[in-house]
């Protein structure tokens, strides 16, 4: 069963092999990181974890069962609750109800973990996947979206407010 962790160091081999494998797919619906980004993989990734340890961000990986990255999800941005959610599926995990699952995760996590109360998302009108997994993990629209913040492409923000739970408490997921 694939399994919602926190990044680190060691993770690095893994997600560059994911990301790799995945851009042509990725590019597809969202601008391509460019090669600079795998040239420079190492530095970009240890910056990551800079930004982590600063509380400025929250980077997850979804693994598999064999250690390989089946997606990307990260909360960017924290500052005064909120934080702008970000993620990117492998190809071959893509319309399993894997990203819908783990966006449902990552909220828990974000209210539980991180004292979050609101998340935002940006996707471009042509990325009807991401819409349509934002929108069964209980997201709203919010508004348009600046296109420079989004690779020159119109689209929409997508918010959802998050409910603080005691720790040890359960409630249903919207």
């Amino acid at each position: 069963m694939p399994e919602l962790k926190r990044l680190h160091a060691g993770h690095a081999p893994a997600v560059l092999a994911f990301e790799l494998a995945n851009r042509a797919y990725f590019a597809a619906s969202i601008p391509d990181r460019g090669d600079a980004y795998f040239d420079r993989f190492t530095d970009r990734f240890d910056a990551l974890l800079a930004e982590q340890e600063d509380g400025v961000c929250a980077f997850h990986v979804l693994l598999d069962e064999d250690g390989s990255v089946l997606g990307r999800f990260n909360l960017v941005d924290i500052e005064d609750r909120t934080a702008e959610l970000g993620y990117r599926v492998a190809r071959h995990a893509a319309g399993r109800g894997v990203a819908t699952a783990t966006v449902r995760e990552l909220c828990r996590l974000a209210a539980a973990e991180h004292g979050l109360r609101t998340l935002r998302a940006a996707v471009s009108e042509g990325n009807v996947a991401s819409r349509k997994v934002l929108t069964k993990a209980g997201f709203v629209t919010d508004g348009p979206v600046d296109p420079a913040h989004i690779g020159g492409k119109p689209g929409t923000w997508y918010r959802r407010e998050l409910a603080l739970r005691p720790t040890g408490t359960t409630a249903p997921e919207g």
